[in-house]
């Protein structure tokens, strides 16, 4: 029997990890996805070790730039003809304002537009799949976005919080969206919250701003373990009851009311084409630099 294929981003620590150290024990193939080449072969490694009746294997890619994801993402078609789950998970908070070397802010970069291309660039291989499921990791926080991320590029526009929380509505905008324009295909679509996490999350903006992270849900005692957090998306990815769900949120292993806002279907085609638009962008850039 052939063991079912799960890519998961953000593969090397926090939430990640564990899904990957899970999913091994239920005889998933693994694709892991990370930017540090060391932090990915040594997870892969222990995984290997921990089942030798799986096969894992890890890419090392950018998931904020798009240039970086696309050549994996040919890398990855030409070496599989299927991918099963797809769990977009990487994501970072970012206080201070930055831009990437493609001209993309870097929140935007790395929570939406990064796993945007990577997801629609993977398709035809999630298309080969007779029970394909796509989780986007989004988070509690994104009933504090306000509408439609901006890719920012002026420093004093710049507010971090409420960037990373558009940041994570998108994630939900764009698993609606998703869902709609896969509604004839058998692939099944969801965002996940999945809580507030003991992880390094959040550490690159200093050790202060994390331990405010941290004692923020040590005060509503809603702190839990990445192996915690995790549980809810390797439910999505192995339970039978999730086959055939589309554009679901879910929270501790049920379905969920996201916010208010991620059910306007405007939005949610605004952040499809916006995000398209900025993509193209980025290719005329690259074949003006070629020519």
């Amino acid at each position: 029997m052939t063991n079912k294929i799960c890519l998961i981003t953000g593969a090397t620590s926090g939430i990640g990890k564990a899904t990957a150290i899970e999913l091994a024990k239920r005889n998933y193939d693994l694709i892991l996805l990370g930017r540090n080449q060391k932090k990915c072969e040594k997870i892969t490694e222990r995984i290997q070790r921990m089942n030798n009746h799986i096969k894992v294997k890890y890419y090392v890619a950018d998931i904020s730039l798009i240039n970086s994801v696309k050549k994996i993402c040919e890398q990855i078609r030409k070496d599989l003809n299927r991918i099963d789950v797809l769990v977009n998970n990487a994501g970072a908070r970012f206080l201070e304002h930055q831009l990437t070397s493609e001209g993309i802010e870097l929140t935007l970069a790395t929570n939406h537009l990064g796993h945007f291309v990577l997801t629609n660039e993977l398709l035809p291989l999630l298309k080969s799949s007779d029970d394909a499921r796509i989780i986007n990791v989004s988070s509690a926080a994104h009933g504090g976005g306000k509408g439609l991320i901006e890719n920012i590029t002026d420093p004093a526009k710049y507010d971090g919080r409420l960037q990373y929380s558009n940041s994570k509505l998108a994630n939900v905008l764009f698993t609606y969206e998703l869902a709609e324009r896969l509604k004839d295909y058998s692939i099944s679509t969801f965002a996940v919250d999945p809580g507030g996490v003991a992880t390094n999350f959040a550490r690159n903006n200093g050790i202060k701003f994390w331990f405010k992270h941290l004692a923020y849900y040590l005060l509503k005692r809603q702190l839990i373990t990445a192996k915690k957090a995790s549980e809810t998306v390797v439910y999505l990815v192995s339970s039978p009851d999730a086959k055939g769900q589309k554009g679901k949120y879910y929270f501790d292993m049920k379905e969920k009311k996201s916010s208010e806002l991620s059910y306007d279907k405007s939005l949610q085609r605004k952040l499809w084409e916006m995000s398209e638009e900025l993509v193209r962008m980025l290719e005329v850039h690259e074949t003006d630099k070629s020519v």
